[in-house]
């Protein structure tokens, strides 16, 4: 097969490779997917740049989320499977070969169905964004009747928490850089937008919520927002973090004297049950044909280092494909 990878870590021109591999086989458990697209999400290049998940392989295929058709199934996989158009997850967590390649082989619990009216680019969005979205919305219990607070709510992750705290019921506030962005988190269903570049930011939220404060805050940067959090959040509420750019400084003061639930997390390591019931809510919300999945661009495969650059210029609204078939 044809596939991209890394031998060690680097800038993407310097270390990514474009080639041709053994195609795999799918073993005990496992499918093996025809791979149409693969999504690069920030912490593809992330690792792939800076190791930020250890160097654990001597050779790694890059990026995680994925879409195609299940093409062949291992010892004791539901043949119902076989010929299915999927969406994945996950696709290189704890293992070396993600989804930068003509197949793959996973954990046939890490794909689920695509609907037809959804393209393969579309359905590589979903993956860690779609799960990562839902996870920090709902890990502390439903929003209905909350106002909640998404910082970054273009961003690829951050647009699908608007769509799924405004499935969920509540008012949804969510912080943006440019007109552009504000009105793409409108159209996931933000009811109100803040630029967080304005230096009266946090007021704007603390008017917005009568001077009462969030209930709950979906955080993209905890590192770069900890003072509007420190502002904004009400005494008791929870603030779930799933990406932060440095270490912030004074944490557990500002959040202790706000008695805030701090909760930090990535998909790979979400108990099983959170991950079925994420993927239950989206087969049910797929169905239903509102939500919104951005491609940023996309790439053929042998761009694969061009696509990693772009999501590194932090210019992209939406996700950034890498189409295996092109």
């Amino acid at each position: 097969m044809k596939a991209v990878w890394y031998e060690k870590l680097g800038a993407a021109d310097e270390v990514l490779t474009v080639g041709e591999m053994d195609t795999p086989e799918a073993g005990p458990g496992e499918v093996r997917v025809k791979l149409s697209a693969s999504g690069v999400n920030p912490a593809d290049v992330k690792r792939r740049g800076l190791g930020t998940y250890g160097m654990e392989y001597p050779r790694i295929i890059p990026n995680s989320d994925g879409a195609g058709i299940v093409d062949q199934i291992g010892e004791g996989v539901d043949a119902a499977l076989l010929g299915q158009r999927v969406w994945l997850f996950n696709g290189q967590r704890g293992r070396a070969f993600g989804t930068a390649a003509e197949y793959i082989t996973l954990d046939a619990w890490l794909v689920a169905p695509l609907p037809d009216d959804l393209s393969f680019a579309e359905g590589a969005c979903l993956g860690i964004p779609c799960m990562t979205g839902h996870r920090n919305v709902f890990a502390d219990g439903p929003v209905n009747g909350k106002t909640v607070l998404v910082t970054g709510g273009a961003g690829a992750v951050g647009h699908y928490a608007v769509q799924w705290a405004r499935r969920g019921g509540a008012t949804v506030i969510t912080t943006v850089s440019s007109g552009e962005k504000a009105a793409h988190a409108v159209a996931g269903g933000a009811h109100h937008t803040v630029n967080y570049r304005d230096a009266d930011a946090a007021d704007q939220i603390m008017d917005l919520t009568g001077s009462a404060g969030v209930d709950r805050i979906i955080e993209v940067d905890l590192s770069a927002n900890i003072e509007l959090a420190a502002r904004v959040i009400k005494p008791g509420s929870t603030i779930s973090v799933y990406s932060s750019s440095g270490d912030p400084q004074g944490l557990f003061f500002r959040m202790a004297l706000k008695n805030a639930v701090l909760r930090f997390m990535v998909l790979h390591s979400v108990p099983r049950e959170a991950i079925d019931h994420a993927r239950a809510d989206i087969a049910a919300w797929l169905s239903e044909d509102d939500a919104i999945h951005t491609v940023a661009a996309t790439f053929p495969l042998a761009a694969c280092a061009q696509a990693h650059k772009f999501v590194e210029t932090g210019n992209k609204l939406g996700t950034v494909v890498v189409e295996s078939d092109k």
